[in-house]
């Protein structure tokens, strides 16, 4: 089979596309032909070295995936070969065929595209728990999203309307905003050319801003925790600016406010049980139609560093999705 390998760590143009031995398939796993593979933020930071998590050499990318079974191990009796399914694989995803645990396989219902079935897990998951059970957002708060036209900005935005919030988005260009208003924001803000403290005093009074996601980092960090309200909280998902800011621990003191980590993967290790119901209602919400992962660009196997890299510079708009 051929999959995008990374041989040394360094940058993603150094990618190659190869021909591997296929999957040896074992009892408990699920073999899928891959039809769409998503692209992530820490795929392009594993390739270059600076991921928390530094994988044996050669090695091959993509954590989630969509497509059609092709065949199961011993054991496996929730999917059978030919159905469409998306999966949490780890690594491998970035590849014609890959092995996942049959516990993280899932099974695609049929209206939905299998593009949009691969954007959907990590972003949504992450996001779902971060709102959900580490924020408790409730209906008719207001919710600040940075980063609002990248895959996990439109997840939140999409999933703060879903659960009743009003929602503010705010990103680098009228592109991404338009993507953010599509997913149903209530107010946009473009923080590259509007100040973002005036910005959200204007839209919401004294009161203040509820929960802040952020999964940007650098710069904005410090004037969106400013403006939060009292008992706001401030979500640290990540930071794709490349800065990790250095907050004066006195702004959530005088707000009574929380600086909350999300960490999806190890929330889903140490808490199976409950990661799984939360991502049980997000499948849900995507049959019913409520969900709609937004596929902003596909690219070829042959250009995956090109589609690594566009997520590397925060020029994706929704996800990015490489289509073996």
């Amino acid at each position: 089979m051929k999959a995008l390998v990374c041989r040394e760590f360094g940058p993603v143009q150094s990618l190659a596309v190869a021909e591997v031995p296929d999957p040896a398939i074992a009892p408990g796993q699920v073999l899928i032909r891959v039809a769409a593979a998503s692209v992530n933020f820490p795929d392009g930071l594993m390739v270059q070295g600076k991921y928390q998590i530094k994988p044996e050499l050669p090695f091959v990318g993509g954590c989630e995936v969509a497509g059609h079974v092709a065949a199961t191990g011993e054991g496996v009796e929730h999917v059978r070969p030919g159905e469409r399914v998306l999966a949490f694989c780890g690594r491998g995803g970035f590849a014609q065929l890959v092995l996942a645990p049959a516990a993280a396989v899932f099974a695609v219902p049929p209206p939905v595209e299998l593009a949009a079935a691969a954007a959907m897990p990590l972003t949504y998951a992450t996001t779902y728990h971060a709102l959900a059970d580490r924020a408790q957002l409730a209906p008719g708060e207001w919710l600040l999203v940075l980063g609002a036209g990248g895959g996990v900005g439109t997840a939140a935005v999409e999933l703060g309307k879903l659960m009743g919030a009003r929602v503010i988005a705010a990103a680098s260009s009228r592109e991404k905003l338009e993507a953010a208003a599509r997913c149903g924001a209530d107010h946009l803000i473009d923080y590259a050319t509007e100040d973002l403290r005036a910005r959200l005093g204007a839209i919401v009074g004294t009161g203040g801003v509820d929960v802040v996601y952020d999964p940007v980092g650098g710069a904005y960090s410090e004037p969106a925790l400013r403006s939060t309200g009292w008992r706001g909280r401030y979500l640290v998902v990540g930071f794709a600016a490349g800065e990790i800011p250095r907050i004066a621990l006195n702004l959530p003191l005088l707000k009574g406010s929380a600086i909350v980590g999300v960490f999806w993967g190890e929330f889903r290790r140490r808490e199976p049980e409950r990661a799984a119901a939360e991502l049980a209602q997000l499948i849900a919400w995507l049959r019913e139609g409520k969900i709609r992962p937004l596929v902003g660009a596909r690219y070829c196997l042959e250009d995956g560093a090109r589609a690594l890299q566009r997520v590397l510079e925060r020029g994706a708009v929704g996800k990015v999705i490489i289509e073996p």
